[in-house]
C-alpha cells in the first residue's frame, strides 16, 4: 500500500508541476494556439484519408465504403513497384534531387559569407533585397521567362551563342538540359532567401572575436574559416537534415512547366507522374499509395541524416 502511494505521489507531483507551469505561461500557449489549430487541422486530420492507399477508393461510396485491396491491402504499392517507368521514375526524381542538393546547398552559405563581409551598410541593404526578389516570383513566371531567354530563335542565351561562333540549342527540348536548367533557376530564385537564416546565424556572433581576430593579424579568409564557419555549422546541420527529407520530393509544379516531349527521359519524376495518374486518370488510391511510400522513405532519410550527423559532429536535429 505505502508502495503504490510513494509511485503515485510523484505522478501527482509531474501533474502539479505541469499544471502550474501552462497557468504561469498561459498567453504564450495563447500565441502559439493559432498555430497549433492549422497544424491539427491541415496535418494530422487529413492523414485519416492515407487508408484510402490500401483501398479501391470510390468518391461515391467515400473512405469508409470503399473495400480494402487485395494482396493483405498493399495491391497497389506492388503494382508501382512493378510498374514499367518505376526505374525511370526514382533514378529521375533521385538524381534531379540529388544534384539539386549537392550543387544548391553550398551557395546560400556563401551569400551569407558574401554579405556579411560587406562593410557598406547601404551596399549590404541593396545586395540583400536584389537577392530576396526572385524569391518572390511565382513559378509560372519563372517558366516563362526561362523559355523567353533560351528560345532557340528569339532567346538572348542562343542569340550569345551564335555570336560567338556556337550552334543554336533547344534548351527546353533537349533532355540533357532538363537538370541544369531546373538546378540553375532554382539556385537564382531561391538562393538569396535561404541566406537569411546564414545570415541572422553570422548576426549573433561576437564583434569582440573579429577584433581579437584583427590583433592576432587574421585576414578576412581566416575570419571566415575560424569564426564564421563554425558558427553556421548548427543550422547548416540542421538544414542539411531537413533536406535530405526531400531526396524523394520534388516540385511538381516547376516540372510541369518545363516539361516537353523532348525531354521526358529526364523530366518525368515521381511528382509528375502522381499528377498525371491521380488528377489525370482518377486513380487516387493509387497516387495516394505512392505519396505513402515517398513520404516513409523521406522520413527514414531524415532519421538516418540525423543519425550520421550526430556521430560525424556532434550536431543533431532532434
Amino acid at each position: 500500500m505505502l508502495k503504490t502511494l510513494n509511485k503515485q505521489r510523484p505522478v501527482r507531483s509531474r501533474w502539479k508541476k505541469l499544471g502550474q507551469s501552462i497557468l504561469q505561461n498561459r498567453w504564450l500557449y495563447v500565441l502559439i494556439l493559432p498555430a497549433l489549430v492549422y497544424l491539427i487541422i491541415f496535418n494530422y486530420l487529413p492523414m485519416y484519408g492515407i487508408q484510402i492507399a490500401f483501398k479501391d477508393y470510390k468518391a461515391v461510396r467515400g473512405i469508409v465504403g470503399s473495400p480494402w485491396t487485395g494482396m493483405n491491402g498493399f495491391k497497389h504499392f506492388y503494382t508501382f513497384f512493378n510498374a514499367y517507368y518505376f526505374g525511370r521514375l526514382i533514378g529521375n526524381t533521385l538524381l534531379l534531387n540529388v544534384l539539386s542538393l549537392l550543387f544548391s546547398f553550398p551557395m546560400p552559405i556563401a551569400l551569407a559569407l558574401i554579405v556579411n563581409n560587406i562593410r557598406s551598410q547601404r551596399l549590404k541593404k541593396f545586395t540583400q533585397t536584389a537577392i530576396y526578389v526572385p524569391h518572390f516570383i511565382s513559378t509560372v513566371v519563372l517558366a516563362g521567362i526561362l523559355y523567353i531567354l533560351l528560345s532557340p530563335t528569339n532567346g538572348i542565351v542562343n542569340h550569345l551563342i551564335s555570336a560567338l561562333g556556337g550552334k543554336s540549342i533547344y534548351f527546353m527540348n533537349e533532355a540533357s538540359w532538363f537538370r541544369p536548367v531546373y538546378i540553375i533557376s532554382g539556385i537564382w530564385q531561391n538562393a538569396g532567401w535561404d541566406s537569411i537564416l546564414y545570415i541572422a546565424a553570422l548576426a549573433g556572433v561576437d564583434p569582440e572575436l573579429y577584433e581579437a581576430a584583427t590583433i592576432d593579424g587574421a585576414n578576412k579568409w581566416q575570419k571566415v574559416r575560424y569564426i564564421d564557419l563554425p558558427h553556421i555549422v548548427p543550422t547548416a546541420t540542421m538544414m542539411l537534415i531537413l533536406n535530405s527529407g526531400s531526396l524523394l520530393s520534388s516540385a511538381t509544379q516547376k516540372t510541369l512547366l518545363l516539361q516537353t516531349g523532348g525531354n521526358m527521359a529526364t523530366s518525368d519524376i515521381i511528382g509528375t507522374y502522381v499528377y498525371t495518374m491521380g488528377l489525370g486518370s482518377g486513380q487516387f488510391s493509387y497516387t495516394a499509395a505512392i505519396g505513402l511510400f515517398v513520404n516513409v522513405v523521406n522520413f527514414i532519410l531524415v532519421l538516418s541524416t540525423n543519425k550520421i550527423s550526430a556521430r560525424m559532429n556532434g550536431e543533431t536535429l532532434f
